[in-house]
Order: C-alpha cells, then structure tokens, then sequence
C-alpha cells in the first residue's frame, strides 16, 4: 500500500467517526476544503461513494461503513502501538558505560547508582577502572571521570565532586624506625609505596607545594600497587608512607593507626568531572545520570 493510500484511508475513518468534516479537518490538522478534497480522491479511487453528505452531517454510505469497521480497529492498534514505542523512546532504558579512576567510582558514582539503578530497572551500567585518559569514543564509552585538569577541551565537563583534600600518612610500626618527614625534600629518605598506572606503567606523583609552588614529586620505595585499597592496607602493615585521598584514612587516623605528616605541603587535588562528547541525542538513561551525578556545593548564603 503507498503512503498516500494509508493517509487517505485514515482521514476517511477519522471523518466517518467525527460525523463532520469541520471537526475532522481540525483532529487532522488539515483545511476542510483539503480533506473533502481527499475523500472526493478516495472514492475515485475505489470507484463507489463512501459517505453521504447534507448539508448539516456527514454519515458512511454501506461500503463506508464497511470500509471503516474493518479499517478502524487497524489504524487504532497501530496508533497504540506508535504511542507505545514513543513512550519506550522517552524512559530511561539501556546501558551506561563509564571509565573512572577507582577513587572516584568509590565515593561518587557507585553511591550515585545505589540511589538511582532501583528507581529505573530499565537502566543497567557499567563502571571499567582505568586510570589512563581513554579515547571513550573510540573505545564506546558513554562518559568518563577523571581530575579536571585532565579532561580534554573539547569534551562536555561536569563536576560531580569538590576538591579533594590528600593526605601522607604512615602506621606507627613505621615511624618507629623512621623519622617523620618535615618537608617534601625529607620524602628522599623515606620509604613510599607507589600507585602504578597500569596503562601506562608510570608511577603517580604525588602532588606537593615545595618553595611555594605545587609540583608533581616522584618519590621511591619496596612497593608498587594498582588500587588504593591495597596501599592502604600495606601503609597499615608498616611497610612504607601512602598519597591517599583523606576521606580513605580519616577513620583510621582518627583511630591512631595512621598518622599524617606534611599535612601543609599536601594541597587537594581538582575535584572530579564527567566528559562526554557533544551529543545532540543523548539518551534519557544518561541525562538522568548526569543530572544525578551533578556536584551541588553547598550555598552558604
């Protein structure tokens, strides 16, 4: 069936069910000179008159009626079945794929997800830990999270997190066969254990002020690890001085089985941002998540 014949017919059980050609041309969005015009075609077309006119109502001739009890039921399902489609269209549905740094999928995006996944069970995600700068469109991901000095400029940014406060800590089995450290030169005598970046196999810098100036210093010890939950647990066994988040530590220093130096060559870090690509057709699952994710700072005012 052409296109122009599916349109005819649905305008000829709209007018068959309205009883009028005014009230039909407006539910169609057509002039009524243009529909009647469109049923003048129709029953050219076919060769037999379907609908009788007066001068105040319009009624299906026998072969209209026929013609639009059997059309009828078709065009409505198909009419229920486009709004269904609409509808799957519009709720959030599908995957969500994120490559983030372990901290961040931790303490932001999990908590984030906890919160959201049960409200939406259309919804699925997935969180890749990677601490290299991925191509996420290359390699299909939605979005990533990284330090926001390091996303790209031509990515879309949203912070999702304050700044994040850094500490040095050690356990007391260490400092008991070392000094505390009293500057950032003093690390040189340490022993410190290392986050290797298995992308690239380089160590992380440990961000530090030294004569008034931040810098990334490179520091040496017995012990490189990939996650921060295992340095964390080897700066507890004594086995060097771990660079962690602070809200890693905070309960364990409070405890008394860490302690911090160099709380004041320590400064946070740039707070964490979501990057994408500049999407016109981002779907409703990701907006959501966006807008979930979002860092709110407190207003003071």
């Amino acid at each position: 069936m052409r296109r122009e014949d599916m349109a005819d017919l649905t305008a000829l059980v709209v007018v068959a069910e309205e009883r009028n050609f005014t009230r039909a041309a407006v539910k169609l969005g057509l002039s009524q000179s243009a529909l009647s015009q469109i049923v003048r075609r129709l029953e050219a077309r076919l060769g037999v008159r379907l609908l009788a006119r007066t001068t105040r109502s319009v009624a299906p001739t026998e072969a209209g009626e026929r013609l639009v009890q059997s059309l009828a039921p078709m065009l409505h399902d198909l009419d229920q079945r486009i709004t269904a489609l609409s509808e799957l269209r519009d709720r959030p549905s599908g995957t969500i794929r994120i490559t983030t740094v372990e901290h961040a999928a931790k303490t932001i995006l999990l908590p984030t997800l906890c919160k959201l996944l049960p409200a939406y069970p259309d919804i699925k995600a997935e969180l890749i830990i990677d601490y290299g700068l991925a191509d996420i469109v290359a390699d299909r991901f939605d979005a990533g999270v990284r330090l926001g000095e390091q996303v790209a400029k031509d990515m879309i940014a949203v912070r999702i997190s304050a700044d994040i406060p850094m500490a040095i800590v050690g356990s007391p089995r260490y400092f008991r066969s070392h000094a505390d450290p009293k500057t950032p030169d003093d690390l040189v005598e340490q022993s410190c254990i290392n986050l290797k970046l298995p992308t690239s196999g380089t160590l992380n810098a440990w961000r530090l002020v030294q004569r008034g100036r931040e810098k990334r210093v490179t520091v040496d010890g017995p012990l490189n690890l990939n996650t921060i939950d295992l340095i964390r647990d080897a700066a507890l066994d004594g086995l060097g001085l771990a660079y962690l988040p602070l809200d890693q530590v905070a309960g364990l220093v409070k405890a008394r089985r860490l302690k911090t130096v160099l709380g004041t060559w320590t400064p946070p870090l740039p707070g964490y941002h979501l990057y994408y690509p500049n999407r016109r057709h981002t779907s409703p699952a990701f907006k959501l998540f966006v807008d979930a994710v979002r860092y709110r700072a407190l207003k003071t005012d």
